[in-house]
């Protein structure tokens, strides 16, 4: 699970930049890559004709000393040239062999490697989309798009490269000892005792490593976070003339990053020169004993060439072992970091009796909030027994101040998150009852704040019902006010871009609430959805919106008061609770806090009239 809010990095003013910093147990790292081994099941047999290549590959290259062995002492001591031609030949086949082998190994590798990667990405992405809001609320996104990509690069590399050369090595470094060994035991069991250092150094390199590969991929996911808002935020930057403290905050990030990179890159350089040395000591040392044995007649130098040449292949796979343990560790903070995001349970499922409701028909749906309270987690209660009834085809307005809970409130209706107690219902039935994915086609919803995607404006628009046709689409233009899209380039078909920051506010507002009522929903949810319009719009898509509510339920939050003249009712929230319900006309007459609310806004704005109405 991720840390509370207060625990995660955040940019925040006056501050210096702060790195994630997350404190999973040791003992549970490994078993988290143990747990990726489902993802690799399904290249079972790809793995095992690619562990075979791989050993038949170093079984030729083993050979091949040995066949110097018999040139050496056999067709150059007796001076054959057909043996010699033999043996030559033979050897050539098995350099060939070798060869062959290892391209059959690296494509497998390759193929098994990007089909595990894009498994796992597939079904991280997934459940981020199955996670609650709250989840998303407390996690910055970089951190998420450094775990979805980055971190998995790395177990790619483990499980494709690292771990097979881990096997591969391990074994050849075993067999090759072990034929040590056989030609001279003595100089084998030296060859076998410079193991024992090499386990020392990786013992401690491997602690070590695994807490600088955390820190390393942490900040990387803080300064992806920071990339990101500045640049979602670049015209605020602009507009307030920040543009030196953010560079300052992120050559401060950057800074660390770079610095924990180094430490992490000298950590590798100095155990990398320890595992070159332990070899090359040994190599020289066997060079003079062998030297030696061979004066005295306990080897022959066909024997102490072969010995040396075994011994040479012997370090490739122990200067890798810094590489594979490095990598290794990398991994396993990378799979400790994905698992927490996949440990994570959606809180928001469906039941296992849940049902789907039939497609919405042209009276609307009734909503009822029976008592409902809400609170985020670690904060006190938003909503307090809240008690609300919505008829069919009935416009009800949710007014009250800033930080009343109205968004709150609605968000609850189309299960953007659950209630602590008590129940919401749509045609009696709980909304807890109903399947997610029937719910979210029953109420349609527009933020205040719209959220656009980097595709076209035709696929922003069906974004919700992929089926609708263009007199439909055309429709829903119309009652939004948002006939700009055909000025546009290329009109239904222009690409707007990220967040359709393209496009002004007013008009990312007028295409999410044309997107809203395309879906022809049961249940319309509408937080605020024209403050970004002027007068003149306002009015001409309240005068066409007006026409759609008549056959749909809709719940609106409202902070213009010329947005009341929508709703056939208003709700008055104060304190989390429903202080008053009742037609603009009651509550004007009959509740002092309501008028006093829609004076203060009708100061800013051309409303008086209403208020006074």
């Amino acid at each position: 699970m991720p840390p509370d809010r207060d625990d995660e990095p955040a940019v925040r003013a006056g501050r210096p930049f702060r790195p994630y910093r997350a404190r999973p147990s040791r003992a549970r790292l490994p078993r988290n890559l143990w747990r990726l081994r489902r993802y690799v099941r399904p290249y079972t047999w790809h793995l095992v004709w690619l562990l075979l290549a791989a050993f038949a590959a170093t079984g030729a290259g083993i050979a091949v000393p040995l066949v110097v062995r018999q040139v050496v002492d056999g067709p150059i001591a007796h001076r054959d040239p057909d043996g010699l031609l033999r043996l030559g030949a033979l050897a050539l086949v098995l350099g060939i062999a070798e060869a062959l082998l290892i391209f059959v190994r690296r494509w497998a590798q390759s193929s098994s490697a990007v089909g595990m990667e894009a498994a796992i990405r597939d079904e991280l992405y997934a459940h981020l989309q199955r996670l609650h809001i709250g989840f998303h609320d407390r996690w910055q996104s970089g951190q998420l798009l450094s775990r979805v990509t980055s971190d998995l690069s790395v177990i790619r590399r483990f499980l494709s490269f690292g771990l097979i050369f881990l096997v591969v090595n391990i074994t050849t470094y075993v067999t090759v000892v072990a034929l040590l060994i056989a030609l001279h035991w003595p100089l084998g069991l030296l060859v076998a005792a410079s193991a024992v250092p090499l386990f020392v150094v990786s013992r401690r390199f491997t602690r070590a490593y695994l807490r600088a590969a955390r820190r390393l991929q942490d900040e990387q996911g803080d300064l992806a976070t920071l990339i990101e808002e500045s640049a979602q935020g670049l015209r605020t930057i602009k507009a307030f003339g920040r543009r030196p403290e953010m560079r300052h905050r992120f050559a401060g990030g950057t800074r660390q990053l770079h610095d924990t990179a180094i430490g992490k890159a000298r950590l590798l350089a100095r155990t990398s020169a320890q595992f070159d040395l332990v070899p090359n000591l040994t190599l020289g040392v066997v060079l003079v004993a062998g030297t030696v044995a061979v004066a005295h007649g306990g080897l022959t130098i066909g024997e102490l060439v072969a010995f040396v040449t075994l011994q040479l292949m012997l370090i490739w796979p122990i200067e890798s072992l810094g590489w594979i343990i490095a990598n290794g560790q990398e991994a396993i903070s990378a799979s400790d970091r994905i698992h927490e995001v996949l440990d994570t349970r959606p809180a928001v499922v469906d039941r296992p009796d849940a049902v789907s409701l039939p497609l919405p028909g042209g009276t609307g749906t009734a909503v009822v909030l029976q008592d409902v309270w809400f609170g985020y987690p670690g904060g006190a209660p938003v909503l307090r027994g809240v008690d609300l009834s919505v008829r069919p085809g009935e416009t009800l307005a949710v007014v009250g101040a800033t930080g009343s809970g109205k968004t709150t409130l609605l968000s609850l209706v189309p299960r953007l998150h659950d209630v602590t107690a008590g129940r919401v219902t749509l045609d009696g039935r709980d909304v807890r009852d109903i399947r997610l994915d029937s719910l979210r086609r029953t109420v349609g919803v527009a933020f205040e704040d719209p959220t656009l995607f980097s595709m076209s404006v035709w696929e922003n628009l069906t974004l919700g019902r992929p089926d609708a046709d263009e007199a439909e689409v055309l429709a829903a233009l119309g009652v939004a006010q948002a006939d700009f899209v055909h000025d546009l380039p290329w009109g239904l078909a222009t690409r707007i871009g990220e967040q359709g920051l393209s496009l002004s506010g007013g008009q990312r507002q007028r295409l999410a609430l044309a997107r809203a009522v395309l879906g022809r929903p049961g249940v319309l949810v509408l937080d605020d959805p024209l403050s970004a319009l002027d007068v003149h719009t306002e009015a001409l898509v309240e005068e066409a919106l007006a026409r759609v509510l008549r056959d749909t339920t809709a719940l609106l939050v409202v902070h213009r008061p010329s947005t009341i003249a929508l709703a056939d009712r208003v709700a008055l929230l104060a304190d989390g609770r429903i202080a008053a319900v009742g037609t603009h006309s009651e509550l004007l007459a009959g509740v002092p806090a309501y008028r006093s609310m829609l004076a203060a806004d009708a100061g800013h704005s051309d409303d008086v009239g209403l208020v006074r109405s």
